[in-house]
């Protein structure tokens, strides 16, 4: 901050993405359904879901936001 520096972490949650499809459903099919019924939202993520948390923090909107984290994950980090 004090060098005019922001550093932000977005930490999305499950995310329905093709490498989550590929490495992790495909070893076990239930695995979605599974995370799901735990995410308060009711769903897995969506690249949709965390990009306009990116936009923002890399907007000038943000500029006095700095040293967060940006949990996006249906309410999953909170429950």
């Amino acid at each position: 901050a004090r060098h005019r520096i922001n550093v932000n972490c977005v930490c999305p949650g499950p995310s329905d993405t093709p490498l989550f499809r590929t490495e992790f459903v495909a070893v076990n099919p239930k695995l979605a359904a599974s995370l799901a019924r735990v995410i308060p939202w009711g769903r897995l993520g969506q690249p949709d879901d965390v990009a306009p948390a990116v936009v923002f923090l890399a907007s000038d909107e943000a500029g006095y936001v700095t040293g967060q984290t940006l949990s996006v994950s249906g309410g999953l980090t909170m429950a």
